[in-house]
């Protein structure tokens, strides 16, 4: 029986997957991004069926991650995807900001092929080292034929971009989909799904467009809603030619009045303005007194890449 095999793109970005430790006890005092990726993926035992192809992309902690190096991550993801013989791309990423960049990559590129964007809780010397298995989970997706658009693999659950999130600083299964639930599972070098792929990337494809044209990212800042808030951040912010603003409100993306009255002169002086909310799940729903746009299902950092997004496309198309 001949076996088909798969071209798979491993791009880098660095992260604790290729972080390194003094010692191999050492599972949180270590340097991310320390490995290349050729490294990284030259220890793996490597299923038959696929070949594998490494570019580095990025080498940081994604602590540090930049909007330059999204940008780069899109575009190349973008070249690899086009080619007809590559059947997806594995991204390797620190787990800081890896809910950042999953939504992001979602939110610009189709999802005809599977981007997997995959991570390591443990540095690559860690006595047990949470990184190989990750990657071969990713890599396994990647190549399974029938996945498409962007995902998240860690510890053996699969999670949709939007719906992902890290919730716990040190655990091996430190992320989670909350409500939502997982798409799916690997077991044992197997893929066992519980919802659909995602099918709705790319709705900002043009904010893509934008940047490879030559725009400049739109400057976006989250501030938040606690007891006794004022509206002195947002005012200081307004005065420094910000685009836009979150707000990390309480409850159902609810504003302290003080940073209220705050926000709306901000939007009157034609900042663009939405409420998110501090919860850890739900979705912030409209109500007949709101003053601002809500976010619905986005956290904080996820609605602040769709407002960068939408502003990008809206200079492009108005």
């Amino acid at each position: 029986m001949q076996v088909i095999v798969q071209k798979i793109v491993v791009l880098g970005t660095g992260g604790t997957i290729a972080g390194t430790a003094a010692s191999a006890s050492a599972s949180v005092d270590y340097a991310a991004a320390q490995l290349a990726i050729g490294d990284v993926i030259g220890a793996l035992p490597l299923p038959q069926n696929i070949e594998v192809v490494t570019e580095q992309v990025a080498q940081v902690d994604s602590k540090d991650m930049t909007l330059d190096a999204w940008h780069l991550l899109a575009s190349r993801c973008a070249d690899w995807g086009a080619r007809a013989d590559v059947a997806g791309i594995v991204v390797t990423h620190g787990t800081d900001t890896l809910e950042e960049t999953a939504f992001f990559l979602h939110a610009v590129l189709p999802s005809a092929k599977p981007v997997a964007l995959t991570c390591a809780m443990r540095p690559a010397t860690a006595l047990q080292a949470d990184g190989p298995q990750n990657l071969v989970d990713a890599l396994t997706v990647a190549a399974s034929g029938h996945a498409a658009g962007v995902v998240v693999v860690c510890g053996g659950t699969i999670h949709s971009p939007v719906a992902v999130r890290k919730v716990h600083p040190y655990r091996l299964d430190a992320f989670s989909s909350g409500e939502a639930g997982p798409l799916g599972v690997v077991e044992e070098g197997r893929l066992r799904m519980f919802k659909p792929w995602p099918q709705d990337g790319g709705e900002y494809g043009a904010a893509l467009q934008a940047l490879e044209a030559g725009q400049q990212w739109p400057r976006v800042e989250i501030v938040t809603s606690h007891v006794g808030a004022d509206a002195r951040l947002v005012d200081a912010l307004t005065g420094q030619g910000i685009d836009g603003m979150v707000v990390a409100g309480t409850g159902n993306g609810t504003v302290h009045s003080a940073l209220e009255a705050g926000l709306l002169r901000a939007a009157a002086a034609g900042i663009s303005v939405v409420r998110s909310s501090r919860c850890m799940d739900g979705a912030v729903l409209p109500r007949e007194a709101d003053l601002l746009e809500g976010s619905g299902a986005l956290t904080p950092v996820k609605a602040r890449i769709a407002m960068m997004l939408q502003l990008l496309t809206a200079r492009v198309s108005g």
